[in-house]
């Protein structure tokens, strides 16, 4: 499913009536199946941009095309609800979003709210915890009891269980180790190739995503100030440093080579 930011102002209205302005006249594109990298310095709108897609928040101006849908100013309740199914939201403390006693119950309360059948209910949550690396005795722990690494599994499966067809992760590398890093990195190729979701990343964590994002985006100053592959994005490392960025590592080396030995 594609989204597409066309002309799009947000602001936040602050009790005082005065207006926190975050976006303006803001465009960007992210297509079916590929999955994308969101970067800016803390403040430059990452997490507004993902809550914006989710119809969380609603555009001030512009509109927001999701497929078939469009979410713009003027849009009803029960459209909003209807878009936020095929949507699936990672946030970055994934304990806010557990409230149920097992971990059974946090999978499975969107699909008993929907009236899914039990059968169907018990088939989806064992999918997939597989899918994330959860095991079936996790089923019955208390979330809040589960690792940081678990706990991100487990919002993730939350996000999937009812099938959406973009997926939304903001700060999903926050807490984890490298290993998890690893398994978190093979989920996200793997929901992309074989399910062709479309998949956007809200991180600081560069190194992560320039292993696995297909398109970058810079927020910086309340719009898109650099784009491309993670590869063109990634290799301006004075822009980058300008818009408060920290450069992969393995672009640092290979400069750092570059400059010291001339070789590439």
């Amino acid at each position: 499913m594609e989204i597409k930011f066309e002309h799009v102002d947000f602001s936040y209205q602050k009790v005082n009536c005065n207006k926190n302005e975050v976006f303006k006249d803001l465009n960007a594109t992210f297509k079916e199946g590929k999955l994308y990298g969101i970067v800016g310095s803390s403040g430059s709108g990452k997490t507004t941009l993902l809550e914006l897609i989710d119809g969380l928040l609603i555009p001030t101006n512009g509109q927001i095309k999701i497929g078939d849908f469009t979410l713009s100013s003027d849009i009803k309740s029960s459209n909003v609800n209807e878009i936020r199914s095929n949507i699936g939201i990672v946030f970055q403390n994934a304990e806010s979003q557990f409230f149920n006693n097992t971990v059974y119950d946090e999978i499975a309360f969107s699909l008993v709210y929907y009236n899914y059948h039990i059968d169907e209910i018990n088939k989806r949550v064992r999918d997939v915890i597989k899918m994330v690396g959860l095991n079936e005795f996790d089923l019955s722990k208390n979330p809040l009891h589960l690792s940081k690494g678990e706990k991100r599994k487990l919002a993730i499966a939350i996000a999937l269980v009812h099938n959406p067809k973009i997926l939304l992760l903001d700060e999903p590398t926050v807490g984890l180790d490298g290993h998890s890093k690893d398994n978190l990195m093979k989920l996200l190729r793997l929901l992309k190739s074989r399910y062709h979701k479309t998949i956007i990343l809200s991180s600081h964590d560069t190194d992560f995503l320039h292993l696995v994002t297909d398109y970058v985006y810079v927020l910086n100053d309340k719009n898109v100030v650099l784009e491309g592959s993670k590869y063109d994005v990634f290799k301006e490392t004075k822009k980058l440093k300008k818009y408060g960025v920290k450069s992969p590592k393995v672009i640092e080396f290979s400069n750092k080579v570059l400059d010291k030995k001339n070789i590439k």
